[in-house]
């Protein structure tokens, strides 16, 4: 039982079963209980008019006493009209002052007044059947006949008939074992079983892709990734089996990325270990060196061990800023502070900026402007300066001696676009969709440059709080541009 309940299929064919078993016994109830109201109110309204007519025959016996003998033979005359009837004689108040039992004289009666407002609803023409009380049967209520009549001198007094008496008990008990009955109560079983039974089937049936998604769904826990539910309609069931199927596809893609980001993780401590230990040992060797033979070395080779140590230092520094200023970026904790900057001036200053370690590999950088004028845009000046600074930077590291650097910013309809092109090595085309994942570097043997990759993800993290994107396009051995939009000010 407990195992029926559990499952959905099974608490809902248990609610299904309750549900049809009380619907049929409702009909059965309500078809014994219509089928004996029928036979009341047919017995009523055919004997509708008894009450009055005996009353016109008994009333000549009733207006100076009750003549209890003339009346038992009146009414032994009238039984011929209907012999099973009880006929009382009854007070305006409701008081019993005669019985006339039509078929048991021994009967005691079990109270001597009776509820007058039935006998009086009949007569005022209210609706039938309406049954009132049986003097032998306390509890019963039956149909009946009434006339008013007087008894010696009194008005408002009732002839009261009870239609049927003991033997409308018999019918009525009869009636739940007559063959109409049991042949309707037969029909309304089977059709309850045959409604339960093809419910049941009904319901396993649309159940069963309840059933299939349990499967799928606790496969795909188990660890079968590639478990999908079948989709194959458009209702509750297909649409919670399409938002399994997108939330597993998202799961899967997400370990992927979970996956490619500890790989790249594992590069980083890699790669991080080895720039941070190739300056400090040789930081840490040349401090030796000087501690050892301080008193031997001259100025000239004092000054040169220091300068060394100064520059790992200073590339030390540099990485552990890039460390902290990523993580930063990455957590969030970064927001711009937009205002209106101009492109080209800020182009032209990370040109002044860059031309010393341009010409020390004799390469040509300059900014390229439009001829009519720049739009200023909305951005941290700070942050879009960093950003390019470092798109510059590494578009110098990557391009051989007397190669060219250039910096082109366009109003590109509501835009200003902003490329930094070089003639460098370029990026192999397997390579161009990671280069901005974190701590990637390309082929270090290419381009000679041993760092960590840090610079091409801290430029997209800014440019991604700028609502822009970083894009690139490099053809292998001649050149790479970089290029971002961004949005216009507006006051």
């Amino acid at each position: 039982m407990n195992m029926l309940t559990q499952s959905f299929y099974g608490k809902l064919s248990l609610v299904f079963l309750v549900l049809i078993l009380f619907l049929g016994g409702s009909l059965a109830f309500l078809g014994m209980k219509s089928s004996l109201m029928f036979v009341e109110e047919t017995t009523q309204k055919v004997n509708k008019d008894l009450a009055f007519e005996m009353a016109m025959e008994i009333q000549p016996f009733l207006n100076d006493a009750i003549e209890v003998d003339s009346i038992q033979n009146k009414i032994e005359y009238l039984q011929g009209i209907n012999p099973q009837v009880d006929i009382y004689l009854v007070g305006g108040a409701g008081m019993i002052k005669g019985v006339f039992l039509g078929e048991d004289n021994s009967s005691i009666l079990e109270f001597n007044y009776i509820d007058t407002n039935p006998l009086n609803e009949y007569l005022s023409g209210a609706k039938l059947p309406i049954l009132g009380q049986d003097p032998l049967q306390g509890a019963s209520l039956k149909p009946f006949s009434v006339a008013n009549v007087s008894i010696m001198g009194e008005e408002g007094c009732y002839l009261y008939v009870i239609l049927g008496g003991k033997l409308y008990d018999e019918t009525a008990g009869m009636l739940a074992e007559s063959y109409i009955i049991k042949n309707s109560m037969l029909g309304l079983g089977i059709i309850l079983i045959g409604t339960i039974l093809l419910g049941l089937l009904i319901f396993r049936w649309l159940t069963y892709r309840l059933r299939d998604m349990t499967t799928t769904v606790m496969a795909f826990e188990h660890g079968q990734l590639e478990k999908r539910v079948k989709i194959d309609s458009k209702d509750e069931i297909g649409v919670l089996g399409s938002s399994f199927n997108q939330m597993a596809d998202t799961l899967v893609a997400n370990m992927d990325e979970i996956k490619q980001v500890d790989k790249l993780r594992r590069e980083l401590i890699a790669n991080v270990s080895h720039d941070l230990r190739s300056p400090l040992a040789s930081i840490q060797g040349y401090l030796e060196t000087i501690q050892q033979k301080d008193k031997t070395l001259s100025n000239e080779e004092r000054n040169r061990y220091y300068d060394i140590v100064l520059r790992n230092t200073r590339k030390l520094g540099n990485l552990i800023a890039e460390l902290f200023e990523l993580s930063k970026l990455d957590a969030k904790n970064v927001q711009p502070e937009l205002e209106p900057v101009s492109i080209a001036e800020l182009a032209q200053d990370l040109v002044a900026q860059f031309q010393p370690q341009a010409l020390d590999k004799s390469i040509i950088l300059k900014a390229i402007l439009p001829n009519e004028p720049l739009k200023l845009v909305n951005a941290d000046i700070a942050l879009m300066e960093r950003a390019i600074s470092n798109l510059i930077d590494n578009a110098i590291k990557n391009t051989p001696n007397k190669g060219e650097v250039y910096i082109i910013p366009a109003n590109e309809g509501n835009l200003v676009r902003v490329e930094i092109s070089d003639t460098g090595v370029g990026i192999p085309q397997d390579q161009i969709a990671r280069i901005f994942d974190r701590f990637y570097q390309t082929d270090h043997s290419r381009t000679g440059n041993n760092g960590v990759g840090l610079g091409l993800s801290i430029a997209q993290k800014i440019l991604e709080l700028h609502g822009s994107k970083l894009s690139v396009k490099s053809v292998l051995n001649k050149g790479t541009t970089f290029s971002f939009s961004l949005l216009p000010y507006t006051d």
